[in-house]
């Protein structure tokens, strides 16, 4: 695929939703580069199946060592090994389905979506449809 601008992050619960949006902040063992001022585009199961619920611009990427100890725990609760914090997070005025996306052809589904890497060009695509 080459280069991705942009990852999928599939949130599983409400709660972590909730959390991601208040907090600014996503737990993962997921490594990749990451990079900052790199997009993360959050799916979530909702009322017309899995959507897109919002985004995030990658500020900085910690290891469990560089946490709070509120986080620390967190971290260790959840058995997660970094966390992400984002510049700024943004939650969509209506969900997203995938199913309205390029994504709907896709044989990757549900929890296999998750840390999909995305080029500029699919992120913008689905970024134009999530704001229209």
């Amino acid at each position: 695929m080459g280069e991705e601008k942009a990852y999928i992050f599939r949130i599983a619960s409400e709660q972590w939703v909730s959390q991601v949006f208040e907090m600014a902040t996503y737990f993962t063992n997921i490594k990749r580069r990451w990079v900052s001022g790199q997009t993360i585009l959050f799916l979530h199961k909702t009322h017309v199946g899995d959507a897109f619920v919002g985004y995030g611009v990658i500020d900085d990427v910690c290891g469990k060592d560089e946490l709070s100890e509120e986080e620390s725990r967190t971290c260790e609760t959840g058995g997660w090994k970094r966390a992400i914090r984002f510049e700024y997070v943004k939650q969509f005025d209506k969900p997203l389905p995938v199913k309205e996306t390029f994504l709907k052809n896709s044989n990757r589904r549900g929890r296999f979506v998750h840390g999909l890497g995305l080029s500029e060009a699919q992120l913008n695509e689905i970024m134009s449809q999530a704001e229209d």
